[in-house]
């Protein structure tokens, strides 16, 4: 069912302009080696499925949410993470939660569920204000200052999960930590040619040998945090309820098997990694779109001002859904992740269309979420979607920023709350304005990303907040 926008005026945010028709093999490899937003072409953002012989194989790209569903939910036991995914993820993730499969993936995320319940996610939510507190004393200053948004909101999100996730501390400064996963997004997470025609693992990839200063500061403070909080633990102290606990502690409730040191080091670097940037990107989006939709951002700031208590400690999303649709809408426009793909293990049909055993499914959340047939004017920035009876009429599955089904996020009820809580005391103390000049544009490079930053001028909005 096609969602209705607002009579408001729209802002439509820039994007690749789709494709009149497919890309050959060679234009293909240089162009998700470039830049894979390209690579889609009207049909994509039309139809509800299309499936077709590749160089890279038989692949069929699924634009209807009930085969969408049927991926992720009803048939997920026939599809897999395919082969190029993880040839991509893997060198720097390793086998966590995001790149295991199988047996290995449910164990893990059975033994990490408890510090994603609800009330687990409440308990965090003092220290995210807390972390919201202190950036805004540091973004406080005399006049308008320009700033680098995208590196402000990566930063901000490391120091949550270093007060949350990782109470101990990240046993490097955070500011490290942002600049080693800059570049890694920016090297590894590229899509190489060798991979994408199944080259050997043994062949030099180029973004790889770019990327091993950061491999290797990640390796480093791994495990140092590792080694400081099994010395604590090991001393018979109490230590703090958190992820890296839990992660040395954890038991599969099945089967009473902890997890492999290796398993332990693959999701401390998934979490920190891809964990926090994916909501630093949200909120980035967010302050974007809302620059420049004045409307939009006035109703955001007078609901932040008559709704929100910045001395508060509690989760304040029930009390601000204007500024959660703002972000859901910008999330739609520019999901955390761009494309999701899996690997069809035996034959099955979608949207009418045949699916044979290892064909690559590749449901991708920015074409679903910009798709014609699901939403009207889909390019165009309007949080009205996700307000009252509209968000009721979107389909479960036309709406995917953390994917869906048993592989959904395990910590998307987190990341909103971080990122609701984060904008409001930003909101209420700030005004965010596009730098005159500053370019902006989408990039993928595993998530999506502002490609040059978000240059933006920031001045104080409230004295008292």
């Amino acid at each position: 069912m096609a969602i209705a926008v607002s009579t408001a005026q729209t802002f439509r945010p820039p994007a690749p302009e789709p494709r009149s028709r497919p890309l050959g093999a060679l234009g293909m490899i240089y162009t998700l080696w470039r830049h894979p937003l390209e690579i889609w072409s009207h049909a994509h953002f039309e139809l509800p499925v299309l499936v077709g012989k590749t160089f890279l194989g038989v692949r069929a790209v699924i634009n209807d949410p009930v085969a969408v569903r049927r991926v992720f939910l009803d048939n997920a036991a026939n599809y897999r993470k395919d082969a190029l995914q993880l040839r991509i993820l893997r060198p720097g993730l390793g086998s966590g939660l995001l790149t295991a499969d199988g047996e290995a993936w449910r164990s893990q995320r059975r033994a990490l569920a408890p510090l994603f319940s609800p009330r687990q996610v409440a308990d965090f939510a003092p220290a995210m204000h807390r972390v919201a507190r202190e950036a805004v004393a540091r973004m406080r200053g005399r006049g308008a200052r320009m700033r680098d948004v995208d590196a402000d909101m990566a930063l901000i999100t490391l120091q949550v999960l270093e007060q949350t996730l990782f109470s101990q501390g990240l046993a490097r400064d955070p500011s490290e930590f942002q600049r080693a996963v800059t570049k890694y997004f920016n090297t590894i997470g590229r899509l190489d040619p060798l991979d994408l025609v199944g080259a050997p693992q043994y062949i030099p990839r180029i973004g790889r040998l770019q990327g091993r200063e950061s491999l290797a500061f990640f390796a480093s403070a791994v495990d140092d945090i590792i080694s400081a909080r099994k010395r604590l633990i090991d001393s018979g102290a109490a230590a703090p309820t958190d992820l890296l606990t839990l992660l040395l502690r954890a038991l599969d409730p099945e089967t009473g098997r902890g997890m492999s040191l290796e398993d332990v080091r693959a999701n401390i670097v998934t979490f920190i990694g891809a964990g926090h940037e994916t909501t630093a990107n949200a909120m980035t989006w967010t302050l974007y779109l809302l620059s420049q939709a004045p409307e939009w951002r006035a109703r955001v700031e007078a609901e932040i001002d008559a709704h929100f208590d910045n001395a508060r400690d509690d989760d304040p999303t029930g009390d601000l859904p204007v500024t959660r649709a703002a972000l859901e809408e910008a999330m739609r426009l520019y999901p955390p992740a761009a494309t999701l793909s899996r690997e069809a293990i035996g034959e099955d049909w979608l949207a009418g269309a045949r699916i044979p055993a290892g064909a690559t499914v590749t449901i991708a959340p920015y074409l679903l979420h910009r798709h014609k047939r699901l939403w009207k004017d889909p390019d165009a920035f309007d949080p009205e979607r996700f307000l009252g009876a509209n968000r009721e009429n979107i389909d479960r599955y036309a709406y995917i920023p953390f994917g869906a089904g048993p592989r959904v996020c395990i910590g998307m009820a987190f990341a909103l709350q971080e990122a609701v809580i984060l904008l409001a005391h930003l909101l209420q103390s700030f005004r965010f304005d596009l730098a005159p000049g500053h370019v902006v544009e989408p990039a993928q490079r595993i998530t999506l990303r502002p490609r040059h930053g978000m240059r933006m001028i920031v001045r104080q909005r409230r004295k008292d907040a």
